[in-house]
C-alpha cells in the first residue's frame, strides 16, 4: 500500500503543528539576565545548551546518544516534551518502530501539559510507526493492537478539530487532513482486524476509501474484512478483492489466488474451470469502478444444490440460458448422471474402443421421435460393444456432464457407459438390418 503520509511530510507537518521547531520555542523562553526573576524559565542555560546540542545533531544514531545523555543528566527537565519529540523522529528515521511508539507515548502521557499540535504530531508519528511495522509479531498482541486502535481513534477525534495553520493555503491544509485521515483510518482498520472486530474494521477501511477511493490495498483489506466477518459478507468481499486487482494491488497473483479459493469454497463447484469464468466476470465488472452494483450476484453452494435437486428444470433452464442457464450449468457441470434415456441420431467411431454418440434427449417419447438434430454428444469409452449401437436406437447412458453450449444447444458428456441392457448382444449378419432398439422402460 502506498503510505498515506511519508515521514518527510510528517516532519514538515510537525513545524506547522508545533508552530515552529521545538528549538525555536525553546529559544523563545531562553533565560536572559535582564528578565525579572519570576519570568526565568524552568531550566538552566547549561541544560538548554545540552538540549540544543542534541537537537541539532543530524545523524540519528548520534542524536539518540546525545538525547540519552541529556535524559540521564536531566531526568526531570522541563524540556522533556521536546526531547521526546526528537527521540521518536530519530527512531523512526532508523526504522526502529517500537522505540518510535514508546517515545510518542511518553509525550502523549504528559497530557494537557503538551499543546494540541504536539499531541497530534505524536499520534501521527505513532500511527506511522505502527503502520510501517504492523507485520512485526510484537505489534500483533491484543495489548499493542488495542493501544494502536485507541490512539488512532484519538487522532481522528483531534483531526476533526484541527485548525488550519496561518501559513498554509486552504488546499495544503485539505490535502494534509486527507492524508492524515487515511493514515488514522488505515491503522484503525488494521488493529480492528487484528482484534477480530471485522465489522468495525470494514467501517474504518470504508472511511479511508471515502477519502481515497483508488487505494488498492485498502480495497483488499476491506474485502478480507468482509469475508472474515460472521457471517461473511461474501458479495461485498469478492467485489472489494476484485476492485483491488483492477487497481493493480501489489501481490496481484496472491490476491487473485485468494479470490479464486474463496469463490471455490463459496460455490463448491465440481468444474474448477467455472471458477475461472466466474472470477473473470467479477473482475470485468469491478474494473468499471464504483460500489458493488445491486444487480451483482454470485450463486452460493446452497443455491446450486437447490438447482441440482430441481431435475424438472434441468433441461428447460439450460435451454433457456441467461441467469437460469448459468445457475443450472454451474450446479450440474462435472456431475455424473445415471441412466439418461436418449435417441441415437448418429454414431462416430473413435480411436480404440471409443465411440461418440450424437443423441437427442426430450421430455416425451413423441418429442424424441420428432427430433431432427442432436442436443447431446456422448463420449463412450471402455465399452467396445457400444459400437454395435445403431442410428435411431433408444439407449440409456451414465456419464459426466462436461460441456454446455446454449446456442445451438448442445450438452457434452464424457467417460460414458451405455446400459448393457440397451446394446444388441451381437452384430447382425452382413447385409441384414435389425430394428432399432426401442425406448427402454422407465425405472
Amino acid at each position: 500500500m502506498k503510505t498515506a503520509l511519508r515521514w518527510i511530510s510528517l516532519a514538515s507537518l510537525s513545524l506547522a503543528l508545533l508552530g515552529g521547531a521545538p528549538v525555536a520555542r525553546a529559544q523563545a523562553t531562553a533565560p536572559q539576565d535582564q528578565q525579572p526573576q519570576q519570568a526565568k524559565p524552568a531550566y538552566t542555560l547549561a541544560e538548554y545548551n545540552a538540549f540544543q546540542a542534541a537537537h541539532n545533531e543530524q545523524n540519528p544514531q548520534a542524536k539518540i546518544k546525545a538525547l540519552d545523555d541529556f535524559a540521564a543528566k536531566y531526568p526531570a527537565s522541563a524540556l522533556l516534551q521536546y526531547v521526546y519529540f526528537d527521540y521518536y523522529h530519530a527512531y523512526y528515521a532508523l526504522k526502529n518502530y517500537p522505540q518510535t511508539i514508546e517515545y510518542a507515548d511518553k509525550l502523549l502521557a504528559m497530557g494537557d501539559k503538551v499543546d494540541f499540535g504536539s499531541r497530534l504530531d505524536a499520534l501521527l508519528a505513532r500511527a506511522e510507526a505502527f503502520f510501517a511495522g504492523s507485520a512485526d509479531k510484537a505489534f500483533q498482541t491484543p495489548e499493542q493492537l488495542t493501544k494502536a486502535r485507541d490512539a488512532a481513534a484519538q487522532g481522528l477525534k483531534m483531526l476533526a478539530s484541527w485548525q488550519k495553520p496561518d501559513k498554509w493555503s486552504d488546499d495544503q491544509f485539505a490535502q494534509q487532513k486527507k492524508s492524515i485521515g487515511i493514515m488514522f483510518n488505515s491503522v484503525a482498520g488494521i488493529t480492528e482486524s487484528g482484534l477480530k472486530d471485522y465489522q468495525a474494521a470494514a467501517e474504518s477501511y470504508k472511511a479511508a476509501l471515502a477519502i481515497d477511493p483508488n487505494d488498492a490495498v485498502t480495497h483488499y483489506r476491506l474485502g478480507a474484512a468482509y469475508l472474515q466477518s460472521t457471517p461473511p459478507d461474501a458479495l461485498d468481499g469478492y467485489w472489494e478483492l476484485a476492485r483491488a486487482i483492477a487497481l493493480k494491488v501489489p501481490g496481484d497473483a496472491q490476491v487473485r489466488a485468494y479470490l479464486r479459493s474463496q469463490l471455490l469454497h463459496y460455490q463448491q463447484l465440481s468444474c474448477d474451470k467455472l471458477v475461472d469464468d466466474e472470477m473473470n466476470q467479477v473482475l470485468a465488472l469491478a474494473a468499471s469502478g464504483g460500489d458493488r452494483p445491486a444487480s451483482f450476484t454470485i450463486p452460493s453452494a446452497d443455491d446450486l444444490k437447490k438447482a441440482q435437486e430441481d431435475t424438472a428444470d434441468f433441461m428447460p433452464w439450460l435451454e433457456e440460458g441467461g441467469e437460469h442457464g448459468k445457475v443450472m450449468w454451474m450446479a450440474t457441470c462435472g456431475l455424473e448422471y445415471p441412466d439418461v434415456a436418449v435417441r441415437v441420431m448418429d454414431i462416430v467411431p473413435g480411436p480404440g474402443d471409443g465411440v461418440t454418440l450424437k443423441v437427442f434427449r426430450g421430455a416425451t417419447e413423441d418429442e424424441m421421435k420428432a427430433a431432427t438434430a442432436p442436443n447431446m454428444e456422448v463420449h463412450v469409452v471402455g465399452q467396445p460393444e457400444a459400437k454395435r449401437i445403431q442410428k435411431d436406437d433408444y439407449v440409456r447412458f451414465t456419464g459426466t456432464l462436461t460441456g454446455y453450449a446454449q446456442s445451438p444447444f448442445l450438452l457434452t458428456w464424457d467417460n460414458a457407459k451405455v446400459n448393457p441392457e440397451d446394446v444388441a448382444p451381437e452384430k447382425p449378419a452382413p447385409g441384414a438390418k435389425r430394428p432399432p432398439r426401442a425406448l427402454p422402460p422407465k425405472k
